[in-house]
Formats: C-alpha cells, structure tokens, sequence
C-alpha cells in the first residue's frame, strides 16, 4: 500500500467510519440499559395488547444493567403486581410481554380460571362492553375486568377451553393443589431446590386460555426481566395488509 493510499484509507476511517460505528455502539447500548421497543407476534396478551402492536419498553423501571448483559449494575423498586414485564423465558431464552401476577413471597393459586393471592380471591367484574377487542376474540371468548394490585385489566377466557377446579395446567405441574409459594432472593422453602439465587415472579398473558406463560416454564428469576412495558409506540393490522391502526398509537398500557 503507498503512502497516499494509506494516509486516504487512515483518513476515511476518521472520518467515515469511526463515527458511524460510535453512534451504532451509542444506540446499541442505550436500547440495551435504557429504552427499547418490542414487537408483539401473538394474541397472549389480548386485548390489551394485540398482535401486531410494537410496545415500548422502559428498561430503567427495575435498575440499570451492564450494557448487552442481564447483569445489574443497580437495583430499585421491583416488578409490581398488575405490571405489563418484558423477559427472557427462563426455557427458551425467547423475549416474551406478559402480566406480573405475583410477586416474591407471595402464594398463588387458581380455582375455576380466577386467581387467588395469598388465599383471598381477586376481584373480577363485567367488562366494558365497548373495549376493543379484534375479530378473532368476538366468537366463542368472554372478557372479564380483574383487579389486580393498581391495575384493573381486562381479561380473555376462552369458552369451549377445558376447565380444571384448582390446578392452573397438566394436572398442576407448576402450581400444586395447596398453591405456589414464589421466593425471595436468598429464601429456603424447604423444598430440596436450596436458596433462591435470585428473586421469582409469576407472569401470565391477559388471553388466559391462549398464554404460553410461567403455568408452563415457571417463575421468572428478577435477572430475566428487561422492563416494564408502558406504552404502544404504532400498531399494524396483520390481518388487513397492515394497515396502520392508527387509534392505537401511543396507546397507554394498563
């Protein structure tokens, strides 16, 4: 390589390069620590959320991580009851949205499809007959207002689904007869398992009957929540070419 060459090639690397690839490395790790938006490919969270729509994720609601990492580097106030969380699967390591339904030292429990938190049943109560709602969820699907903590949210029960008394899945694989216990960083239940390494927090989709959610793969350790999700930045219809669904931009997310 000549001199020339080479002092054009040193010079294209200042002035070209370097600076593109310092604002993707600035972009990168603030959607990493500190914002970030989801897309939502499934109906688990309906009608809250639908398919289609691309949320926005706070990543500073629970702490501040290491940049690219599930390691914090801080921690404040955890995830609360009623609270919208994205995660990583604790099987799959797949980004999922879903409800916090219960909270380290907290006992849940479900009996005909309605939870119950530490032995007292949640109240629920008819739902808004205008809620929007998308077409697939008109037919054989009721809906229903839960309380839950400081979120009163609707949720979906599917009609023709199979009803168990007081498992929540298979004849209970995650949450026994008695109910589940969620631990506390450090905690012993007595359950040949140890001390909990990290906090547990139950998730489950708004869709109760169409939620692939901790009745599955259990609790969700603290250090596998990214955020909370507060808002729907657009939406786009799947089902209508996607077109823009412009009535629930910057939707706010109960």
């Amino acid at each position: 390589m000549t001199p020339h060459a080479k002092r054009k090639l040193i010079h294209y690397w200042r002035r070209q390069i370097r600076p593109i690839l310092v604002l993707i490395l600035v972009f990168t790790a603030f959607r990493s620590t500190v914002a970030d938006w989801n897309d939502v490919p499934s109906g688990s969270m309906h009608p809250t959320i639908f398919t289609g729509d691309r949320i926005f994720v706070n990543k500073l609601a629970y702490g501040l991580k290491v940049p690219f990492t599930t390691l914090h580097l801080a921690k404040w106030s955890g995830p609360q009851p009623g609270e919208i969380a994205v995660f990583y699967s604790p099987t799959t390591g797949i980004r999922l949205v879903k409800r916090v339904v219960a909270i380290p030292g907290q006992t849940i429990e479900v009996r005909d499809n309605r939870l119950i938190i530490d032995g007292k049943p949640l109240a629920y109560t008819a739902a808004d007959p205008n809620y929007p709602v998308t077409k697939d969820l008109e037919r054989y699907h009721s809906f229903a207002t839960e309380m839950l903590g400081d979120h009163p949210h609707i949720v979906t029960f599917d009609n023709n689904a199979p009803r168990n008394s007081n498992t929540l899945q298979d004849g209970g694989r995650v949450i026994p007869r008695d109910g589940l216990k969620l631990r506390k960083k450090g905690e012993d239940l007595g359950d040949g398992r140890g001390s909990a390494a990290d906090d547990e927090y139950f998730m489950m989709g708004d869709n109760r009957d169409n939620s692939g959610d901790s009745r599955a793969f259990g609790p969700v350790p603290r250090g596998l929540i990214l955020g909370r999700a507060n808002r729907i930045i657009f939406s786009l219809d799947y089902d209508d070419h996607l077109i823009p669904r412009k009535s629930r931009f910057f939707h706010a997310l109960h």
